[in-house]
């Protein structure tokens, strides 16, 4: 198997690649978060192990991430001893091996989680016309220009790019961007429009977002 092995800690990472080694396995080891993501999200890997006992590196944090912008690569967390393993399947992990794990529980543990049945691959690139989504980086770019969003305006543009073609309702859009399952009766779906809007239409010849009277609001590409 291909592995990731996330550890910034060398006398960590040397016995866990060398068993991982010892069992036929291919590693990698990445020393930082950033490093982590990066890899992760650049290459095909057969299996993510993730050290929760790094010291400087939000393991938790790297799952997250990776999960919500699409990567579905199964993940193993090494944990600590006072580490909440419910945590770490929360976050996004497949499996949790506690302190003081033998050679023996470790290749039986990375076994199962090969053998496992891959999840269905999210799309991490999406893109509409000449707008172009990185899930994974949270960037946007028109027509080769970047542009700078704020955290709900990305989750509102994203929505919308996925579902391009669809008009989408105001209630559809609270509850899918905001999480809000009632009506409370405030502008924000048409002011945080509006704003997207001056990013994403404003200085470019074809609008890309449009509203559809009555309805609500529609992200498509030109005829």
């Amino acid at each position: 198997m291909r592995i990731l092995l996330v550890e910034n800690n060398k006398q960590t990472a040397s016995p866990v690649r060398n068993d991982l080694r010892d069992s036929g396995h291919e590693v990698t080891v990445a020393a930082s978060g950033a490093d982590a993501l990066y890899l992760a999200a650049g290459q095909e890997w057969e299996l993510l192990i993730i050290d929760r006992t790094a010291l400087e590196l939000d393991a938790l944090g790297v799952v997250r991430t990776l999960r919500s912008g699409g990567v579905v690569t199964p993940m193993l967390l090494l944990n600590r001893a006072a580490d909440d393993a419910g945590a770490g399947l929360e976050a996004g992990a497949d499996d949790c091996l506690e302190p003081g794990f033998t050679a023996t529980e470790l290749a039986t543990r990375v076994a199962a989680l090969g053998r496992r049945p891959r999840r269905a691959q999210a799309e991490t690139l999406l893109r509409v016309a000449d707008v172009e989504i990185d899930v994974l980086t949270r960037s946007v770019r028109r027509g080769g220009r970047s542009l700078e969003l704020q955290p709900r305006e990305f989750r509102l543009l994203e929505y919308l790019v996925r579902n391009a073609g669809t008009v989408l309702g105001r209630a559809t859009l609270l509850e899918k961007v905001w999480d809000c399952h009632f009506d409370p009766r405030t502008n924000v779906v048409e002011s945080h429009i509006s704003r997207l809007r001056a990013k994403i239409d404003r200085g470019f010849a074809v609008p890309l977002i449009h509203t559809v009277r009555g309805s609500g609001y529609c992200l498509r590409a030109p005829d």
